[in-house]
């Protein structure tokens, strides 16, 4: 989130207009907030049991700010279709696999498991579907043989804080074209 909102200066197509999470603690907000970015919490936990409450909450307080594109960034839920149908076409999220490979938790692993030699991460849009909707970018690096889950997922996310900004930056001009970034 703090590369996204970093990244949004200059000639930049976007800016941000609200920083939102389901968790209080979330030491996002106050990064957003240092950075002068209104912010929000939608707290899930009140709704136990009542997704279509929660979404209706977030979609009130996401509508208010009157975003043109939403960026997930750590937001750990699963949401519904009716909620990515509302946001169809302007919903981004970053993922930490080479999707379609290793959807949902514990992508390091999985890749390290398998004895895949390149892992990486993905910027697609959000469907209805897990980490299915259309790839728009990704970034890879290698697995090598002493990697551990951590030591992958620290070289992935260097290469998420580059990809993800650049994926905005393209997707804000209206190219969906899929790129790979070159990772050095």
């Amino acid at each position: 989130m703090v590369r996204l909102v970093e990244s949004m200066t200059g000639d930049h197509p976007a800016r941000p207009v609200l920083v939102l999470s389901n968790d209080a603690t979330a030491g996002g907000l106050a990064r957003a907030a240092d950075l002068g970015v209104p912010t929000a919490v939608v707290d899930h936990r009140p709704h136990k049991g009542d997704r279509a409450a929660f979404e209706a909450e977030l979609t009130r307080t996401i509508d208010a700010a009157e975003p043109d594109i939403l960026c997930l960034a750590g937001f750990m839920r699963i949401l519904t279709e009716g909620f990515t149908g509302h946001y169809a076409g302007r919903m981004l999220n970053i993922h930490p696999s080479l999707l379609p490979k290793y959807r949902g938790l514990h992508t390091h692993a999985r890749a390290i498991e398998a004895g895949d030699t390149e892992a990486g991460c993905t910027v697609h849009e959000v469907t209805a579907e897990l980490d299915g909707g259309p790839i728009l970018g990704q970034a890879r690096v290698p697995v090598r043989p002493d990697d551990t889950p951590e030591t992958l997922a620290a070289r992935v996310l260097t290469q998420e804080h580059r990809l993800y900004p650049e994926a905005l930056r393209r997707f804000a001009l209206g190219d969906r074209t899929r790129f790979d970034l070159t990772t050095g």
